[in-house]
């Protein structure tokens, strides 16, 4: 909870610092104009790679696989667009990160290694997967007396 506090406060004092700086260095046209650009080309590239991983979510669903991945990336991407519509330069930068790719899966790569997944009857996706991969029909059974 502490951390969270220290980020709550550090942020907005290193974003007022930042914008201070730029509007000193370069005007203030030029800040206001560069915060709202890059809110706008973030919007616009989050848009497109939000559709992207919805339609690498459907892909993964239709072949029956659990889109851990996609379903980690999407929350990257919505904490990414939260951060690019945030005035300022450090979120911006922050909210670019999220939009890389490559940076992007590693993030989630890393993430889904610390947590387990499950799916029905307590059974973790990796267990699913191997024993698709061993060929074991899955399926339900009743008897009848």
């Amino acid at each position: 909870m502490r951390i969270l506090l220290l980020i709550l406060i550090a942020v907005p004092l290193a974003e007022v610092w930042l914008l201070m700086q730029v509007w000193n260095a370069l005007g203030g046209w030029f800040t206001v104009g560069s915060v709202l650009l890059t809110a706008v080309i973030g919007v616009a590239l989050l848009r497109r790679q939000g559709f992207a991983t919805l339609v690498r979510v459907q892909q993964r669903v239709g072949k029956g696989e659990v889109p851990a991945r996609e379903m980690v990336e999407a929350v990257i991407l919505a904490v990414s667009g939260a951060l690019l519509l945030t005035p300022g330069f450090f979120t911006d930068a922050l909210g670019f990160a999220g939009l890389v790719p490559g940076l992007r899966r590693s993030v989630a790569a890393r993430i889904l290694s610390r947590v387990q997944l499950t799916g029905g009857a307590g059974v973790t996706v990796a267990q699913r997967e191997s024993a698709r991969d061993a060929n074991v029909l899955e399926g339900e059974f009743r008897r009848e007396e």
